[in-house]
């Protein structure tokens, strides 16, 4: 008995041991070193080509990026179910799509599902959905003292790329993700993977610090991938981890696919003018073209750009320079710019005058960016990322095009996917991939961050931040459908909705996890034929009895005046005291203090609410003072805002019923910072910036002001939902306008 313990134990310890070396550890022992490797993929100067048994085919991405938020869950909670990956993949397919895209190892589910969906599509005769993967670069290495060459950045780079190769083959075990997903990867998924995006989008001080660190690097020489001897320290890097990475698949699985390093605007390879790369700080490039494919390599490569039409948007600068600053020289063939000097590519050799236009003969500087890139480069482009963001909020404006950074409507969404994709393949790229599949609660923008709890994000649906609504998949408030639609329909508001109601007069209120929804009665409203005023009071802290723009007072003190004046001329306003661009930006808007100057607490004077854009407005004006730009965001827009309605329009307000008027407005316009939880802006000038109270009751009252009289407030309580959120899935119709584009 003991003899069989003892044996027990070592066999049990030989497989644990074992267990750990292969999938865990990565070790392997290469029982067949000269067997061939084979490659289903391959490239020439310009396209993609698949092998599917019968010879290279002319292979054209037209792919989806894939996140992993979900409603209520971090990214890295990776809580997207198996299921919902199928549901997915399916509507991908329907769309048009041939490709998906991922950023980082995901959670076993995903592969899971991926295997399952393609081994189905196959037994049925059907083509399967292909998969360009990832590997990422933790964004803490990028912002610290590392340079690229540190081992912490360098191997970690190399490591989770083979870890990433074991994974895609079927052959790894994940117990706990250092910010990737886990699980037992048991599914072989790689004949359907058709390439590597290695990193992510680097940033521009990490690439120079590299550089400069290591000036007379020799060039990386492998038997893969080298680096020519033009080529900086940093990409020398790059080499070396695509070497590393192909050499292992090569050696252990005997196959290889395609190769490309993520890039974007801010590292590209191009010298602007010296007026350009000073505002923009545009300080380092990575090109690709210095990285050289050996023969042993018989995928290839392919260079990947993030391009999105409204950033940077070096190229418009050039196109509309300032007058008294500075004045290209166009010599009838190219752009000619002072200061294209040192290491890079002019962005003037690539360009003429005649690429700034479309066929119409409108200016469009995305199509003359992607004509650029495809011109550099001697392998194909892919634009792994392009999309734009239907969020009420906007951070960015595309002067030529109107294809902006937010506030576009979800047709208008798909319309701009719809042009983004005509100028890639008019640029003769290789294809590209849509931002994203589907929106993300937990995401933030640079020009809202400020007025979030970034710790309570993924609880709500903020529609002022507009890096959460990229996607074509929306996550609505509601199990099955919302507890409003402000369509003009009122069927759906209850008598325990009413905050008062005097026969003549009444206001209604209700909320969900992304709006406050109002409904006014004004007996002779009359579809708008007169104007009302909601005074609206949040916080204890400040307020003002008295709105002077229009000459109101009110029982008690608000913080807000919502102004419905006509389709076309609604508003809401915010107390000076309270608006909080003044608090976070008056330097960039005034140039002055916000502190030195502080507003009275019951200043009368109510301000319209506006965000900060991120422009280059000096190279546009000549005027380096004015720095800043904001647009009106507290301006309503009137129309049906139910997905149902033949007329819909996602960035619809308020809407006119007769004697009523039905509203909806975002939680963060009226300075929540977390309505999960109901906390709200503290006074600004006693906290010298953004801190937080909670409330559970707001104020809100009616009047068309043509009364003397104060107009009282009522109470409407409030009580948050905590991390319980209720959501259903709805496919925007810029999905149906990109799918009848690519079907």
């Amino acid at each position: 008995m003991k003899r069989f313990l003892i044996v027990l134990t070592a066999l049990i310890l030989g497989y644990l041991a074992y267990d750990t070396a292969r999938y865990y550890l990565g070790w392997y022992i290469d029982l067949q070193p000269d067997a061939p490797v084979s490659a289903f993929m391959s490239t020439d100067a310009q396209h993609l080509y698949m092998d599917r048994g019968a010879g290279p085919e002319e292979f054209t991405v037209k792919g989806v990026n894939l996140g992993v938020g979900v409603p209520g869950e971090w990214a890295t909670d990776y809580a997207v179910s198996k299921e919902t990956y199928l549901r997915w993949f399916a509507q991908m397919q329907e769309m048009g799509a041939n490709t998906v895209r991922v950023y980082i190892t995901l959670h076993d589910d995903f592969y899971n599902a991926f295997y399952e969906y393609n081994t189905a599509r196959e037994e049925a005769n059907e083509e399967p959905l292909w998969l360009i993967h990832g590997v990422w670069v933790n964004d803490y290495i990028q912002n610290s003292h590392r340079d690229a060459y540190d081992k912490d950045f360098l191997e970690t780079f190399v490591r989770d790329g083979r870890t990433l190769v074991d994974v895609l083959h079927g052959n790894k075990k994940i117990s706990l993700g250092r910010g990737t997903g886990s699980g037992f990867y048991n599914k072989d998924v790689s004949r359907w993977v058709i390439g590597y995006i290695l990193g992510v989008e680097w940033e521009d001080v990490t690439v120079t610090y590299t550089n400069h660190k290591y000036p007379d690097l020799p060039p990386y020489q492998g038997t893969y991938l080298s680096a020519t001897e033009d080529a900086s320290a940093f990409e020398s890097m790059l080499a070396q981890v695509g070497d590393r990475i192909v050499s292992y698949e090569s050696r252990r699985y005997k196959t290889q696919r395609l190769v490309a390093f993520s890039n974007w605007p801010t590292t590209d390879p191009f010298l602007y003018p010296e007026d350009i790369t000073t505002f923009f700080m545009k300080c380092a490039q990575v090109d690709v073209e210095h990285i050289r494919t050996e023969d042993a390599f018989l995928a290839g490569q392919f260079a990947s750009y993030h391009v999105y039409p409204y950033y940077p948007d070096y190229l418009n600068y050039i196109l509309n320079p300032a007058a008294m600053d500075r004045t290209p020289i166009w010599d009838g063939k190219a752009v000619i710019s002072r200061a294209e000097t040192g290491p890079g590519t002019p962005i003037g050799s690539v360009l003429r005058r005649s690429d700034f236009y479309d066929e119409t003969g409108a200016a469009n500087t995305y199509l003359a960016y992607l004509r650029a890139l495809r011109r550099h480069h001697t392998m194909p482009v892919v634009i792994s990322e392009f999309g734009v963001s239907t969020g009420r909020g906007m951070a960015q404006i595309d002067r030529n095009t109107g294809r902006n950074q937010g506030h576009m409507s979800e047709q208008e969404q798909g319309q701009a996917l719809v042009d983004c994709w005509r100028d890639i393949t008019a640029a003769n790229c290789a294809g590209g991939c849509v931002f994203t599949w589907q929106d993300e609660w937990f995401k933030r923008t640079w020009n809202t961050m400020h007025a979030v709890n970034l710790q309570r994000t993924p609880y709500w649906s903020d529609y002022q931040t507009n890096e959460q609504y990229f996607g074509l998949l929306s996550f609505d408030p509601g199990a099955e459908e919302c507890i409003a639609y402000v369509d003009g329909d009122l069927s759906e508001w209850m008598e325990e909705d009413k905050l008062f109601d005097t026969g003549t007069r009444a206001l209604s209120m209700k909320y969900d996890e992304k709006f406050i929804y109002l409904l006014a009665y004004e007996k002779g409203f009359a579809n708008g034929q007169k104007t009302l005023y909601i005074p609206i009071d949040t916080t204890p802290k400040t307020g003002s009895t008295y709105c002077e723009n229009f000459g109101l007072r009110f029982e008690d003190p608000v913080d807000f005046v919502l102004a419905i004046d006509g389709r076309d001329n609604s508003r809401l306003l915010v107390q000076e005291r309270y608006e909080v661009l003044r608090a976070m930006f008056y330097h960039e808007t005034h140039d002055a203090d916000a502190y030195l100057d502080q507003p009275d607490a019951d200043t009368p004077l109510f301000k319209p609410i506006e965000l900060m854009l991120q422009t280059a407005t000096p190279l546009l004006t000549g005027n380096w003072q004015a720095s800043s730009e904001t647009y009106e965001t507290g301006d309503l827009a009137y129309g049906n805002a139910n997905p149902a309605a033949p007329d819909y329009d996602s960035l619809a307000d308020f809407i006119f019923a007769g004697d009523y008027v039905e509203l909806k407005l975002p939680w963060q316009l009226l300075n929540f910072s977390d309505p999960s939880r109901m906390t709200i802006h503290d006074d600004y000038y006693e906290n010298y910036g953004v801190d937080y109270i909670t409330i559970d009751t707001m104020y809100l009252g009616l009047t068309d002001g043509a009364a003397q009289e104060r107009t009282p407030i009522y109470p409407a309580a409030l009580k948050g939902w905590g991390n319980t959120v209720s959501y259903h899935e709805r496919l925007k119709p810029s999905y149906y306008i990109l799918q009848k584009l690519w079907q």
